[in-house]
C-alpha cells in the first residue's frame, strides 16, 4: 500500500538527531560552488524556515545565529550579515509557525515566500551599506525557487516521521 501524504495521519515525534543533521547537509549544500549560482535556494534559509516552523523548542533564533555565523565565515562575507538575516527568519518563522500549519503545503509556500524574500533582502541592504555593488535582480530569484521546493522539502523531511498505515493488531498500544 503507498503512503499517503495527508494533514490527517498521526506523525512520530521528530528525533533531535535529524533535525540537526537535516540542517548540517542544508549548510553542507550551502558550502558548495553552486551555491553562488543565481537562482540557487539558500538551503539554510529553508531549512532553518521549516524546522522553525516545526520545531519551535528545539530550532530558534539561537540556531539560527549559529548557522548565521557559520555561513558568514564560509562565505567570507559581512560578519552578521547571514546571522542577522536568519535570526529575524527564525522569529518570523516562530511567530507565524500557528498560522502556517493550518493551510495545505502549497498556501504553506506562499505565506513562506515573504520570510525568504525578506532574508534576501535584509542580506542585499547588508552588502550595499559596507559598499558592495547591486547583485541585480537575479538575486532575489532564489526565494522564488526555494518557495517551488517548499512541498518537496516538507515531504522530504517529514518522511522519517510518518507511522506505517498497517496497524500490527498484535501490539498492546
Amino acid at each position: 500500500m503507498q503512503p499517503t501524504f495527508s494533514s490527517s495521519r498521526i506523525l512520530l515525534p521528530v528525533r533531535p538527531w535529524f533535525v540537526y543533521f537535516s540542517l548540517f547537509c542544508a549548510l553542507l549544500l550551502n558550502f558548495l560552488p553552486t551555491a553562488h549560482w543565481p537562482g540557487m535556494p539558500d538551503w539554510v534559509a529553508l531549512t532553518l524556515c521549516f524546522w522553525s516552523i516545526r520545531e519551535t523548542r528545539r530550532v530558534g533564533m539561537g540556531s539560527a545565529f549559529v548557522l548565521g555565523l557559520l555561513m558568514d565565515v564560509a562565505d567570507g562575507s559581512i560578519l552578521g550579515q547571514h546571522c542577522f538575516a536568519y535570526v529575524l527568519l527564525a522569529y518570523g518563522a516562530m511567530a507565524l509557525a500557528r498560522r502556517i500549519l493550518w493551510f495545505p503545503l502549497l498556501q504553506q509556500a506562499l505565506h513562506i515566500l515573504p520570510l525568504l524574500i525578506a532574508t534576501q533582502a535584509i542580506q542585499a541592504v547588508m552588502r550595499l551599506a559596507v559598499g558592495a555593488d547591486w547583485p541585480g535582480i537575479g538575486y532575489f530569484i532564489s526565494p522564488l525557487i526555494a518557495t517551488l521546493l517548499w512541498p518537496l522539502l516538507t515531504l522530504a523531511l517529514l518522511l522519517p516521521q510518518y507511522q506505517p498505515v498497517e496497524q500490527n493488531p498484535d501490539r498492546p498500544i
